[in-house]
């Protein structure tokens, strides 16, 4: 009989995880990774591959149209330092992006959108979970606004639900306007919602929680009391909800 394959389980971070991290902040700069790499790639980046794969397995259950893949969902540790003044070639984190899958992966682009998703860090006094859609490109957020500017309501009763706002607080306000964009009246009843360039929503996470082998359920409890919200983005950006697999 042929040998079974053995199945990897995740069975949480290890303490290295955040250790490798912050020398990675200490020393970002090739010779290092490179001297490094087995050590990120067993100790940070694999266990990130097996907890998006039960995180993806409770999504099923909460979110049937949210996905995560091991190799699509985790974000490359390389940066992209064509505009920044930081030429530090490597993220001092590691996270991953879980998304709906009528949409494709793309977190967004001047060209596209890829809808509302799910979004975990690892990092040094750094670990949270969010969710929404950050910094849509024009055509999207427009979308987004003319809904807000129709049906306000629709969106301030997923934001003041209790339970909501013990967990997330207010959504970020990155790059938000100072008054309502323009076609908007001053005194627009939803202004303050108009202002937003980003609808997202976070909550940190202890170490200890980011280490514990129960993190997929932390991870897939908050993003269950966030589906509401990143249902309605993702239905007003033409991406329905789903019962099934």
């Amino acid at each position: 009989m042929p040998a079974k394959t053995k199945i990897e389980a995740f069975t949480g971070f290890r303490p290295a995880a955040l250790t490798l991290l912050r020398s990675l902040a200490r020393n970002n700069n090739r010779d290092w990774f490179e001297a490094n790499r087995e050590r990120y790639e067993t100790g940070v980046k694999r266990p990130l591959q097996l907890l998006v794969e039960e995180v993806d397995a409770r999504l099923g259950e909460i979110a049937p149209e949210m996905v995560g893949n091991p190799k699509r969902s985790v974000f490359r540790i390389y940066r992209d330092v064509r505009f920044s003044k930081d030429k530090s070639p490597y993220k001092t984190n590691a996270a991953a992006w879980f998304y709906h899958r009528d949409a494709g992966h793309a977190v967004g682009t001047q060209a596209v959108h890829g809808g509302a998703g799910f979004y975990f860090q690892i990092a040094p006094k750094d670990c949270f979970v969010a969710g929404g859609i950050w910094m849509p490109p024009g055509e999207a957020l427009k979308t987004l606004r003319q809904s807000i500017a129709e049906d306000p309501e629709a969106l301030e009763s997923i934001l003041r639900v209790p339970a909501f706002k013990r967990a997330f607080g207010e959504m970020s306000e990155e790059a938000m306007l100072k008054r309502p964009p323009r076609g908007f009246d001053a005194d627009h009843p939803a202004g303050a919602l108009l202002r937003y360039k980003s609808f997202t929503v976070h909550r940190d996470l202890t170490e200890a929680q980011v280490l514990s082998p129960k993190l997929p359920d932390i991870i897939a409890k908050q993003y269950a009391t966030m589906l509401p919200f990143v249902r309605w983005l993702n239905r007003v950006l033409g991406l329905p909800p789903h019962s099934r697999r």
